[in-house]
């Protein structure tokens, strides 16, 4: 069954649209894109420049600051991602397509993930329909988090949210050695049918994991006097932490009490049309904050980033009050809690889908 949404009837997003290009000159834009380019190379600079500290004397000599540089190298490629990588998906980084492949591919291959999985979950099925049970790769079932109402409860899923922050201390790494190959071992992902890839795709994803893993502990190891015991309790206190930073940080802007979780009626149909459907999915916190953006590169500015995946995050502060506007005058959902709240409410969710 094809699933669409409703057409819609109100001008909402045609009145948005028109004051949101009033507000955005050409020398608004431009300034926005430099900007983004600049918080790039600043990102990308800060974890060359923990990278290369990882092999002074003075880490070499104190474990607690060799576990301290790996945790910070671990949230410098993760804030370069959230930054500049999430951007060149979208091909707001540059304009030149070629050059935001580059930089996706390099940044994501980066922190161990593969690019080009990522890539397609995130445009061919999140962003169609984020929240949709059985169309979004973000919602996927799986056996230990229930995260939809359709998928099965199980007696485990009661105490979901007290054992959720252990899982989420894995995910980074069990992204990197094992949720990668499960997507590559399926040929049905959410919306996505009949997926094959080829051997040389999958010796290519297991040869730049393998890369990884070089640089981030072969090499420390190699040019560090230092035990493999301790390069390793560093690395993996690195994953615990930036996944803990990673999942709360993102998982917050979809799943939690406030946002919905529509379902198509028997001919497909979606109860909204597309406009609304990604403001009652999304949630915003400090979504005008400039040091919010700074930090989350307009994660935080969710209903932005879905209405408009087209323009820069360096414009999200800029367009979110009109979005606001407009969304209380047209009677449009409209999701904001502070990022502390925005926590509470997933694990109030969590508690809520484990039949608590």
């Amino acid at each position: 069954m094809k699933i669409k949404f409703k057409p819609s009837h109100s001008t909402f997003f045609k009145e948005l649209n028109s004051n949101i290009s009033v507000i955005l000159t050409d020398e608004v834009i431009d300034k926005s894109k430099w900007v983004l380019k600049a918080k790039f190379f600043f990102y990308f600079l800060t974890f060359l420049g923990l990278y290369a500290f990882l092999f002074t004397d003075v880490v070499a000599n104190s474990f607690s600051l060799l576990i301290t540089t790996y945790s910070l190298i671990g949230l410098s490629g993760i804030l370069l991602a959230f930054n500049a990588s999430h951007d060149a998906v979208h091909d707001t980084l540059f304009t030149n397509k070629k050059y935001n492949a580059i930089t996706h591919f390099l940044i994501f291959n980066l922190q161990g993930v593969n690019a080009t999985l990522w890539k397609k979950r995130h445009l061919s099925s999140h962003h169609l329909f984020p929240n949709v049970d059985g169309c979004d790769a973000d919602i996927d079932n799986n056996s230990f988090i229930r995260l939809s109402n359709s998928h099965t409860l199980k007696k485990i899923h009661k105490f979901q949210h007290f054992y959720a922050p252990l899982l989420y201390c894995l995910y980074t790494l069990h992204w990197i050695f094992v949720k990668d190959f499960i997507y590559i071992s399926k040929k049905e992902v959410a919306n996505m049918k009949d997926l094959v890839y080829s051997k040389k795709f999958i010796a290519a994803v297991i040869l730049l994991k393998l890369l990884y893993l070089v640089y981030i502990i072969v090499i420390p190891y190699y040019f560090l006097e230092v035990e493999l015991a301790k390069i390793l309790i560093s690395f993996f206190i690195m994953h615990g932490v930036i996944s803990i930073f990673f999942v709360l940080t993102l998982i917050i802007s979809h799943l939690t009490t406030e946002t919905s979780f529509p379902k198509h009626d028997e001919n497909g149909f979606l109860p909204t049309c597309y406009h609304e459907h990604q403001l009652s999915v999304s949630l915003d916190y400090h979504p005008t904050s400039k040091f919010a953006n700074f930090i989350f590169g307009g994660f935080n500015s969710h209903a932005a980033h879905h209405l408009f995946p087209k323009l820069p995050h360096t414009l999200y502060t800029i367009i979110t009050p009109e979005i606001q506007k407009a969304a209380v005058k047209f009677s449009m959902p409209y999701n904001e809690l502070s990022i502390i709240n925005a926590i509470y409410s997933h694990f109030k969710y969590l508690k809520k889908l484990g039949g608590n």
